[in-house]
This record gives C-alpha cells, sequence and structure tokens, in this order.
C-alpha cells in the first residue's frame, strides 16, 4: 500500500513463454490461456508483479502487467473507453470502481470463490469483487499517549495539538480516512452533501493536527514522540512493527474503521471476456491469494486465504478490527470536491 502522496512510474512487464499454455486449456474448461491477456493494476509496482507474472505463467496464461498509480489508473481507463487495451483490472478501491461501473466500463460476472470473501466490502451488483482488505488506523505511542483517543473526532480536542500526523490529501489514506468522517455527516442539502457539522469537524481535525511534510519520517517522530500519533493503513502498520521492534497502540472506534479494499473487474471491451473470468477465478482463490499475502504483504479478502496465511500478525490485527460502514457512493461523488475544500479552505 504506497505511502500517502507517493506516486509510481508506469511500468510494464509481460509473460511471453507460452509453453505451458496448451496443456492449461483443457483444465481451464476449453479457455486458451496462451492468448495474451492484458492486466492492470495500482498494486503490483516495486517488484511486487514478479511473484504474480511467474506464478501466472506457471498456471499458463500470458500477462502483460501494466503499473499505473490508482488516481491515474482509472483515468486512463475512463480515456480508452472507445479504444480498450485492458482486460482486466485489480488493485483500485470502491469508490475508483463506482466510477468506471458509472461509466459502464465493467462486465457483470460472478467469480468462483464469491461465497469465500464477505460481499458486503465488493459490489451488490456483481461488477468487482474484493481481493484486499485495508483497515486504516490511527497508530500512537503508548509510552507517551497515555490517553488515546477513541475516535477520529476526539482528535479536534486542544489537547491533541501537533500530537497527531495527517498524511498529505493526494495519498489513498488520508483521502479515505478523511472521506469516512464526512460521511457520517450526510446531508443533501449541505455543501457537496455534508452538513455544517461535518465541515467543523474536519476544519477543527486539520487545524490541530500535524500535516506531514516532504520527506518525513513520520514512523520516527511516532517512536522518538515528536508527533507520537499518525495515519496508517493495516499492512504498514504490521510491517513497522517488525521492521522498527515496536508495538503501535492501535485507536479501535467503535463505529470501526473505514477498509480500503482492493477490487477486481473485467473491463467491457475486451474481447477476452472467457479468459478474463478465467484469470478472475484464478486470482482471487485462496490458494494465489495466500501466495499473494505471503510475498507481498497483502491482507486478502478471502476468508480461506486469510485462515491459510501463516503470518500471526496479520490474523491478530484482523481480529481487533471492524468495518465502518461507509456510504461509498456519496464518497465517489464528492471525494474530489471534498479534497479541493480542503486544500483551499483549511490547509494553509
Amino acid at each position: 500500500w504506497p505511502a500517502a502522496g507517493a506516486t509510481e512510474a508506469a511500468t510494464t512487464a509481460a509473460v511471453t513463454d507460452t509453453s505451458a499454455a496448451g496443456q492449461e486449456t483443457e483444465a481451464a474448461g476449453q479457455v486458451d490461456r496462451s492468448q495474451e491477456l492484458v492486466v492492470y493494476s495500482n498494486s503490483t509496482s516495486n517488484g511486487q508483479d514478479e511473484w504474480l507474472l511467474k506464478t501466472a505463467k506457471e498456471a499458463g496464461f500470458n500477462l502483460q502487467i501494466v503499473s499505473i498509480d490508482g488516481s491515474a489508473l482509472s483515468d486512463r481507463l475512463v480515456a480508452e473507453k472507445n479504444n480498450s487495451v485492458c482486460d482486466v483490472v485489480f488493485g483500485l478501491n470502491a469508490v475508483e470502481y463506482e466510477r468506471l461501473k458509472s461509466e459502464d466500463l465493467l462486465v457483470k460476472y460472478e467469480p468462483e470463490w464469491v461465497d469465500e470473501v464477505d460481499m458486503s466490502l465488493g459490489d451488490a451488483d456483481g461488477y468487482y469483487y474484493p481481493t484486499v482488505v485495508q483497515p486504516l488506523m490511527l497508530i500512537y505511542n503508548k509510552d507517551i499517549v497515555t490517553d488515546p483517543p477513541k475516535d477520529w473526532t476526539d482528535l479536534c480536542d486542544p489537547k491533541y495539538k501537533d500530537q497527531y500526523n495527517l498524511f498529505q490529501l493526494q495519498g489513498g489514506t488520508a483521502k479515505m480516512i478523511t472521506a469516512s468522517i464526512l460521511a457520517r455527516y450526510p446531508d443533501p442539502a449541505g455543501e457537496y452533501g455534508v452538513s455544517e457539522e461535518g465541515w467543523k469537524v474536519i476544519e477543527e481535525l486539520y487545524a490541530n493536527g500535524y500535516y506531514q511534510q516532504d520527506g518525513d519520517d513520520y514512523i520516527s517522530n511516532v517512536i522518538d514522540g515528536t508527533v507520537p500519533m499518525s495515519e496508517l493503513w493495516g499492512a504498514g502498520v504490521i510491517r513497522y512493527q517488525k521492521e522498527r521492534g515496536v508495538e503501535f497502540g492501535l485507536m479501535l472506534p467503535e463505529i470501526g474503521e473505514p477498509f480500503v479494499v482492493e477490487q477486481l473487474g473485467i473491463i467491457n471491451g475486451t474481447d477476452q471476456v472467457e479468459l478474463a473470468k478465467d484469470f478472475a477465478n484464478w486470482f482471487g482463490s485462496a490458494e494465489i491469494q495466500k501466495g499473494w499475502s505471503d510475498n507481498v504483504g497483502a491482507i486478502p479478502a478471502n476468508q480461506k486465504a486469510l485462515d491459510m496465511i501463516e503470518d500471526q500478525d496479520i490474523k491478530d490485527l484482523m481480529s481487533k478490527v471492524k468495518i465502518q460502514d461507509v456510504d461509498w457512493a456519496l464518497v465517489s461523488e464528492h471525494v474530489n470536491d471534498w479534497v479541493e475544500k480542503i486544500q483551499l479552505e483549511y490547509l494553509e
């Protein structure tokens, strides 16, 4: 999960060796896996695609993976709407998939593993399905923060002034945490669908916090007490605790944590619908999702895969968190306006 504000250059990687593909065709229900399948993703940069390419090749797939940063990825798909290049897309969150769905860019389908995932995390209409879950959290230094906040709204208290780090809003983690707070205050007559109370909370949240600057080592700041609390995504909690040899306090709001869920969809316009479905069945399966987790640290949405993984830290974290019920359709409709308003009016 890229750090807030991070961008990644688009990269491409291809598998062209199809020697095993013919042997796989019969097992795959007559789908010819030797045909090229173009996969777009924002979750395959920095070498993360290597394991997937190798494993897919062993299964007979001929993949071309194109890695593109999150917001640019959905823009690219919309731009290519009338001249589709992509067959399958995975890694984007529900907000981005709602946009693709509204643009009629997704194929309705049902993967074989649908009963192994919580479909409250996916699309009720069947256009996209969850693969990786990412709870978004507030961590804190337990030695310094002796009276920790119980919810994001508690951070507006003056006693927490400059004590918590807020990621830059162009990053996915900050954007979705902020959106999950604003979505608690819906008002059709309010500015961008949010009540005055909701905007007051966000104004105070950003005025009271420390807004991350380029180059900040926010994890070191938490550890040494400079800024002893910070936003963080779930896999980052596990990673940094291992790397730094620390155990963070975790804020666990009664309302739950916003979960950003990476999804998988098939692009409307592909001439490889059956092959795309075959890949979706394969990639989202418990065995492959376990391997994906073991190799890139992802937290699988597939419950069977979660049961199979050996990383006890992931299991422990997931046993503590619960999903906040967020109206992602509302978020999808207004999130860009929300971010712009905050940047223009609340950040100096």
